[in-house]
């Protein structure tokens, strides 16, 4: 059975199995594209750390003029003066560099802590891809799920039309009074609503579908229910996807953190030692004033040599910080404790649930027989005018309920083994 949910300005229609829609949302969902260009973004974000380890190289230029050179000599204020004729016009032009040679091991850490945060970023667009990936699959059944209540509810909709014309037809005959006939007719229409209101439901979860794949608002979309959905090869013990959960996305990035944080300890330590920087410069200087009189004569001068600086106030400035990034590593180290209880507690309720979920299938199953049976036999005793219309309707609603039951369960075990994969970090790759 297929489903399309229509558009006016339909051109095409996508017929999507469960695998591929999590293939598309893995290529096309936005937040998926997003976490990769957040990838992109650590990467550069390395390139610039790197660069740090390269010299500074500045061209300055500068051109001004001046006054003559006053100077006062005596002990009159102001009063004997002799000027001296200046150049009125400086030029400069002058290049200088300066390349860390050592500061403390602050460029390595840099680089430690960007490479580190580069992990994150993939992990964490790993993480995104199995959130996505889980949405379509609960979409994806939840939309299936309502499409076989809506088979079950037309079915139960002719059931109950065929119904209502009995009861029509009986009370013209008189063997039946005209409120079994009301009440005939208002449990057509309640199943008439109800069939109305799931299948506006049907149209917005796939219109979510939609936008989670990246599929245009003109086009139409079609889900294939034909494909097997039966996911579920036996539950392994809690031990198994324990062991998996503990390496999960989550863990992972915990670790990461932890890790960036030491590194941060290492960085903060740093402003203890003391830098080294290799350094020179080179220019063109027009007058000479390193003279007196100046020399009006184009003269060059360069430099180069080692520059040592060690920060003293550190001594005392930077015990703070340091305490500081300690009590981040143990916030993070407490953080990594509360994550790993959270994914425990939540992969043992998922292997209960799903368990669980496993063995209902056999209560529903029975449950649907004694259903059938049941409205078999009410069905037989109305028609034969022993049961009231009352019955009837409940006999009716209990064998609804119960097809739904059977269907829904087994929904829920595929959706239930899906999050139970995603929070031991094991998600099947699509279109696997």
């Amino acid at each position: 059975m297929m489903l399309v949910f229509n558009s006016l300005q339909a051109q095409e229609v996508h017929t999507v199995s469960l695998q591929e829609a999590m293939k598309l949302a893995k290529e096309n969902n936005k937040k998926v594209l997003k976490s990769q260009l957040e990838i992109t973004l650590a990467e550069q974000n390395i390139k610039e750390r790197k660069e740090l380890r390269l010299p500074d190289v500045q061209l300055n230029g500068m051109y001004s003029r001046i006054t003559n050179i006053t100077e006062f000599k005596g002990s009159g204020f102001l009063k004997d003066k002799e000027v001296t004729p200046a150049i009125p016009e400086i030029y400069e032009v002058n290049s200088t560099f300066k390349m860390p040679i050592y500061v403390g091991n602050k460029i390595n850490n840099a680089i430690k802590i960007a490479n580190q945060e580069n992990e994150i970023a993939k992990i964490k667009s790993e993480k995104t891809e199995n959130d996505i990936e889980l949405q379509v699959v609960a979409n994806y059944l939840a939309i299936y799920k309502m499409m076989e209540l809506q088979k079950i509810f037309e079915e139960n909709i002719k059931e109950e039309k065929n119904r209502l014309k009995e009861v029509q037809s009986l009370q013209k005959h008189g063997t039946v009074t005209k409120n079994e006939v009301i009440r005939a007719e208002l449990q057509l229409s309640d199943r008439e609503l109800n069939a109305l209101t799931n299948s506006k439901n049907i149209q917005i979860a796939l219109h979510d579908l939609k936008t989670l794949i990246q599929i245009p608002e003109n086009e139409e979309i079609a889900i294939d229910t034909t494909a097997s959905l039966d996911e579920m090869n036996g539950v392994d013990p809690y031990d198994f996807y324990l062991s998996k959960a503990m390496q999960n996305e989550e863990m992972r990035m915990a670790s990461q953190e932890l890790d960036i944080s030491k590194t941060e300890l290492k960085l903060v330590k740093g402003n203890y030692l003391p830098s080294v920087n290799f350094f020179g410069n080179y220019g063109f200087y027009y007058p000479n004033y390193k003279f007196f009189p100046p020399n009006p004569y184009l003269y060059t001068l360069g430099q180069v040599g080692i520059e040592a600086r060690f920060d003293l106030s550190a001594l005392y400035k930077n015990k703070t910080k340091v305490a500081k990034a300690n009590t981040k590593i143990d916030m993070q180290k407490m953080q990594n404790e509360i994550i790993k209880d959270e994914i425990q507690d939540q992969l043992y309720k998922d292997h209960t649930q799903y368990q669980e979920i496993l063995e209902k299938f056999v209560v529903v199953d029975k449950a649907l027989d004694l259903a059938e049976e049941n409205y078999r036999i009410v069905k037989l005793k109305y028609l034969n005018q022993l049961v009231l219309i009352t019955e009837m309707v409940d006999a009716d609603n209990a064998l609804l309920q119960a097809k739904y039951n059977k269907i829904a369960t087994h929904l829920d075990a595929v959706l239930k083994h899906y999050e139970m994969m995603h929070t031991a970090g094991i998600m099947p790759n699509a279109g696997s």
